[in-house]
């Protein structure tokens, strides 16, 4: 062997396999061409093939009562679909319109991995900014493509966003009564369960249910027969006293939360919240509705209780203004309603600047998809506060597999690629949506309460 042919082969065991071709092709062996064949590429440098949107459709059931709506976004490589939680109970039926009619036109031919570039075109496709009913469809549409392309990186969607950073998500659980001691013997229970979170709830919002007076505007034959009624001086100082109860009855550790539902005038919610302080609230909800976010700067200066906010904010930009105030202190966010996964990460992480955590709004009616774009997005942002817990029945189970799961009050998710959650269509058919709606409440003399 000559010394210009051992230099050769010493310098190609060298090099690594990248720079192979080049050499060979340098040194007059094979063509660079054929060295590319024989070159081994690693499968994760090999980078997948373009998917595009096949179809884009809306599937609707109410196994649990609640209308769900789900966007399932089924695309060209055989097999492989989104699902993505569009839910709006109150008005379903007109969020089915805009996912078959006009989502579907919109998103057919498009690459499902340009999230961001398909969120931005939709958010402005119908030139005034979206409203609540478009908003819960480029929710689904939004959550369906998160959760395509954790399949096709074959992980859960939290390592998209960066990975977990706790175990399990701490939940917080809804507990009632129509009486102070009611509320404590229904904490004790939940208590057993292992939540250290709870919220109380004397009757339903505004203590809605929890007297048996009769309202004037029922007398007068005013409003509708299913119309609820509100005593907001009873309300307001049944909280206080609730509080003391359960404080009394179930200690100082158990973390006590309340939603106000905006339901009260802002200087009534400021004057009960300030008489709170001594039962050392882990947070109060919506003390204020959308229409009085000024009125935060007043509850900031008169009390130290942390606020919940923003369940109803239908537009990102609605969280600006008060998190650079710090106006509350938890977000409260309804993602399936502010445009999913998407835009709601970019305020979760607006919110670490401000040190303001998360409170994804989780009620019943969010269907299992939406409850796990919570739970993904929980387990992924540093600055997580506390999220809403949620029981499937078996009937919601049944058509949903894959749900997140509860334990000693800790929520956990699917551990499979994408979302987790799948849908039997069949089973959901079983149980139609409807379109009635009972949201509401009226004072003594039949005015509307607000939310």
């Amino acid at each position: 062997m000559n010394k210009p042919d051992q230099s050769r082969r010493d310098t190609l065991k060298m090099l690594g396999a990248g720079s192979t071709a080049g050499l060979l092709s340098l040194f007059g062996g094979i063509s660079t061409a054929e060295a590319r064949e024989q070159q081994v590429v690693p499968q994760y440098a090999k980078g997948l093939a373009p998917v595009k949107i096949k179809s884009v459709k809306a599937i609707a059931t109410a196994p649990q009562g609640s209308n769900l709506i789900v966007v399932k976004v089924e695309t060209t490589e055989p097999g492989l679909y989104g699902l993505g939680c569009a839910t709006f109970t109150q008005r379903a039926a007109t969020v089915i319109v805009a996912i078959n009619t006009y989502l579907n036109e919109f998103c057919v031919g498009k690459d499902v991995d340009n999230i961001e570039d398909m969120w931005q075109a939709a958010y402005v496709s119908s030139y005034w900014r979206n409203g609540p009913v478009l908003n819960n469809a480029l929710s689904g549409l939004d959550q369906a493509l998160w959760d395509i392309k954790g399949k096709r990186a074959n992980m859960p969607v939290y390592q998209l966003l960066g990975g977990k950073v706790r175990f399990a998500i701490p939940c917080y659980t809804h507990a009632g009564g129509n009486t102070p001691e009611a509320c404590a013997d229904s904490v004790k229970k939940f208590m057993d369960d292992g939540f250290k979170y709870i919220r109380i709830q004397q009757g339903g919002y505004g203590a809605v249910g929890a007297t048996a007076d009769k309202p004037d505007f029922k007398a007068a034959g005013f409003g509708g027969e299913t119309d609820n009624y509100m005593n907001e001086r009873l309300y307001l100082k049944s909280v206080p006293k609730m509080f003391e109860v359960v404080r009394k009855q179930c200690g100082e550790e158990i973390e006590l939360l309340h939603d106000i539902h905006e339901r009260v005038q802002p200087i009534d919610a400021i004057n009960m919240i300030k008489r709170l302080e001594e039962f050392k609230p882990f947070f109060i909800e919506d003390p204020f509705s959308p229409e009085n976010m000024k009125w935060f700067a007043n509850l900031r200066q008169a009390t130290s209780v942390p606020i919940a906010m923003g369940e109803l904010f239908n537009n990102i930009n609605e969280f600006k203004e008060p998190m650079i105030n710090q106006w509350f202190d938890f977000i409260r966010i309804h993602v399936s309603q502010i445009g999913g996964i998407s835009p709601a990460i970019k305020v979760a992480r607006l919110g670490e600047w401000f040190n303001i955590r998360t409170a994804w709004h989780g009620p019943g009616d969010v269907s299992p998809v939406g409850h796990a774009a919570h739970a993904h997005i929980d387990l992924a942002v540093w600055n997580f506060g506390i999220q809403e817990a949620v029981q499937f029945s078996e009937k919601t189970q049944a058509v949903f597999s894959g749900c997140p799961t509860m334990n000693k009050g800790y929520m956990s998710v699917n551990e499979v690629p994408g979302l987790g959650v799948d849908i039997n269509e069949k089973e959901a058919a079983k149980y139609p949506i409807s379109t009635k709606s009972n949201w509401q409440v009226r004072k003594m003399d039949g005015t509307i309460i607000r939310p």
